[in-house]
């Protein structure tokens, strides 16, 4: 059973386990199901009971590459460690001092807690922490990035700091609710542009989970025309579910004559590019206008050639984000509840937690056309052992 040292709060009408069932990364690509003792919530911190946690492509990259995970001071292998950061569940215990959340309520969960205390925190970008990674398994300076610098989701349970909690509406199923990190980043790339964009065009390119939910999140704060890009008509057609005004597939048409047209002639306000491509990074460039704004929200694999003198003669404007930032999470979360898109379309496959390794293949494989995987955790032996 739970022990929790004084000041930690639990509650009998949710008892806890003293150990929790977790999938721990070993060599590249390979995880291990395990048992890892329930980690105890310090100052200013909760634990959530693991209800739900959808698989991002940043997971893959992680299990395979270990970057942009950093454990110890480098890369995550052969460390004990569980990845994961898409994640929802129910508080069971709170930290000393903790009365901002109840023991029972529904969360979904921010990536980031930046340390408070370096230059880039004190500016609110927390995502961009100069502690990253640098005090795994010791917390003093409360800086933590589940699933890349600390203990991630693929487990039962984890601790989370509550500036990276958000609470979940009753109407919402833990499957979307899972999905807010993701629209929280496509907030956090418009938030960077400038967040008006009412009025403006934006033109997402790479229609994956992210740049889906950025068509949805785009139109919803009143960009006008939404234009989405990509290959697959299956996916295109969701985006023009989730609000996208015009879809182009770049197999049957050129992006950058479309969105010259759309906007007579002068190109694109904003572009959220979501494919990492040299090809799209280069399209990108192309299709905006004279002073505008293209946001760089994917992980390139190796080092691209961008056309530069096209970006400083134009005095077009990049931005680079990482993770869901400036709390846009919360943001996202209240487009979510009040329906003004619906992220339910990104979400195609769920498994359990035991059958982690092949959700992860259906999502890097994209079996099925899988956009967004999400795994389901059953805590009822679990509760039944910790009960007795």
């Amino acid at each position: 059973m739970y022990r929790p040292p004084p000041g930690v709060r639990t509650s009998p009408d949710m008892p806890i386990p003293e150990r929790m069932r977790a999938w721990i990364l070993g060599d590249p690509d390979q995880l291990t199901l395990g048992a890892k003792p329930v980690p105890m919530p310090g100052r200013a911190e909760v634990l959530v009971r693991i209800d739900a946690v959808a698989i991002c492509a940043t997971d893959l990259e992680v299990i395979h590459y270990g970057s942009p995970a950093k454990v110890q001071g480098g890369l995550p292998f052969n460390k004990g460690w569980t990845p994961g950061h898409e994640y929802m569940g129910t508080v069971a215990a709170l930290g000393p001092g903790v009365d901002e959340l109840r023991i029972g309520q529904r969360v979904t969960v921010e990536i980031h807690a930046g340390c408070g205390q370096c230059k880039r925190c004190r500016q609110g970008m927390y995502t961009a922490c100069l502690n990253y990674g640098l005090n795994y398994g010791e917390v003093d300076k409360g800086h933590r990035a589940n699933g890349f610098t600390s203990d991630g989701g693929f487990a039962e349970y984890a601790i989370n700091n509550i500036n990276t909690l958000i609470r979940v509406p009753d109407s919402m199923s833990d499957e979307e609710a899972t999905l807010v990190v993701t629209a929280g980043t496509s907030m956090y790339g418009l938030t960077e542009l400038g967040g008006l964009v009412a009025g403006e065009s934006v033109v997402v390119i790479g229609p994956g989970p992210i740049g889906l939910l950025a068509a949805g999140v785009a139109k919803a704060l009143g960009a006008s025309p939404v234009v989405l890009v990509g290959t697959r008509d299956a996916r295109l057609d969701i985006g023009r579910r989730l609000g996208a005004d015009r879809v182009v597939n770049v197999r049957n048409e050129d992006p950058v004559a479309v969105v010259k047209e759309l906007t007579g002639g002068i190109g694109a306000d904003y572009v959220i590019e979501c494919a990492g491509t040299q090809d799209a990074l280069n399209m990108a460039t192309a299709m905006v206008n004279r002073g505008a704004k293209i946001c760089l929200a994917a992980f390139p694999h190796d080092p691209v050639t961008v056309d530069i003198p096209q970006i400083v003669r134009n005095n077009v404007y990049l931005y680079g984000i990482r993770g869901e930032g400036r709390s846009a999470t919360h943001r996202a979360m209240a487009f979510m509840a009040e329906k003004r898109f619906d992220a339910r379309l990104v979400h195609t496959h769920t498994f359990a937690l035991d059958d982690l390794p092949e959700a992860l293949r259906h999502a890097r494989e994209r079996i099925g056309d899988a956009i967004k995987v999400v795994v389901k955790v059953n805590h009822g032996a679990a509760l039944a052992a910790a009960a007795e």
